[in-house]
């Protein structure tokens, strides 16, 4: 429980009472508890003077002290005021003139009043968010190692993806044999929703699968990851069915210069920027500049996009053990799309990828 403790401490140095850990990600960051408890309140509750405990649906207490929760728990039912339950328990512990800190980034509006109602006299000028997106920035070894895992589970997801591409399949087909081809290997979660897009409607980059049919000489971009015991991997590749024109290859081969060109630059010392411009500037010289339309990257841990993001602007100079995303992409409305991504964590002279499909672009016969 190292990082609790690093919690406490910094709760303590910050002068604060108590601290509410209210995103589900959060509180499985703090206590190894992983659930998404929905509408249902689950929150981890620190203080400068008393020992944490944590509130939960009561059908999730036995499984929060199977994870490995050995402080205080206290379950609720679901006709039971949780916020009343929970300020009880509070002023057992601290003042009702109470400092606190709260996650303003992922704390509903409608909850904060709840406990705004509960301590009236309380202050509320903390904003947690920062100083667990800054502690969770630097990966433990254990954690990079969750995540190689995470990778390997990815490169099968690919393989069995490649393996499934037919003509006259859907791409909704694709994502059905990628996610029961895991599951069959017991890889129950995926990180995001699978992502199978052919021709044209890859160039909508944050669309998704749809059911009309793969046709022969498109590309076909995967975007997918997996969730393994709460850590996350995130890679994409984008591969030819069939036969390409001129123009098909040449977005292709100017995305992948660009992404292997900036996952070649990582190194300790180069600011999330100048990564960005690096890619870019290979796919604006290229003349597809304006099909760019995103960040180069996102961090990824216990969720498959967090900080730091990789983009203009950003000066956060990149240090060994952050762990992010690298993934150009060139996006032509109604033609096609291509995007090549790798997550990588920073070693003391470069990096290394989570992920290890070829990048070469991969022709699957049409049969």
């Amino acid at each position: 429980m190292k990082k609790l403790e690093a919690l406490q401490k910094w709760v303590q140095e910050q002068h604060l009472d108590v601290v509410y850990i209210s995103d589900h990600n959060s509180v499985g960051y703090f206590t190894n508890f992983i659930s998404d408890p929905a509408e249902r309140i689950l929150g981890l509750f620190v203080f400068a003077d008393a020992d944490p405990f944590m509130f939960a649906p009561e059908l999730s207490v036995g499984s929060a002290k199977k994870a490995g929760w050995t402080g205080d728990i206290y379950g609720y039912l679901d006709h039971q005021k949780p916020f009343a339950m929970i300020a009880d328990l509070i002023k057992q512990r601290t003042s009702h003139h109470a400092v606190w800190g709260l996650e303003k980034d992922s704390l509903p509006v409608e909850r904060f009043e709840l406990i705004r109602e509960q301590f009236p006299d309380a202050s509320f000028p903390v904003n947690v968010s920062e100083f667990i997106r800054h502690m969770k920035l630097f990966k433990t070894p254990g954690e990079i190692n969750l995540m190689e895992e995470a990778g390997e589970q990815a490169d099968l997801a690919f393989s069995i993806g490649f393996n499934a591409i037919q003509e006259g399949r859907t791409e909704q087909e694709i994502v059905a044999e990628i996610e029961y081809g895991l599951m069959k290997q017991g890889i129950m979660q995926m990180s995001f929703d699978t992502i199978v897009q052919a021709g044209a409607n890859a160039a909508n980059p944050h669309g998704g699968p749809e059911r009309h049919k793969i046709e022969p000489n498109q590309l076909i971009l995967f975007d997918l990851g997996t969730n393994n015991k709460g850590y996350m991997s995130d890679a994409s590749r984008t591969v030819a069915f069939g036969q390409l024109s001129d123009k098909q290859r040449e977005i292709y081969d100017v995305c992948l210069e660009a992404q292997l060109a900036a996952q070649d630059a990582v190194k300790p010392g180069i600011t999330a920027a100048e990564l960005d411009k690096i890619a870019r500037d290979i796919i604006t010289k290229a003349g597809y500049g304006e099909y760019f339309i995103h960040r180069l990257g996102h961090g990824i841990g216990t969720t498959d996009h967090e900080f730091p993001s990789i983009m203009e602007g950003n000066d956060l100079e990149l240090q060994p053990d952050m762990c992010f995303s690298i993934e150009p992409g060139i996006y032509i409305p109604g033609f096609a799309g291509v995007r090549i991504e790798d997550c990588v964590h920073v070693t003391e002279n470069g990096c290394k990828a989570f992920t290890h499909t070829s990048k070469a672009l991969n022709h699957i016969p049409v049969h």
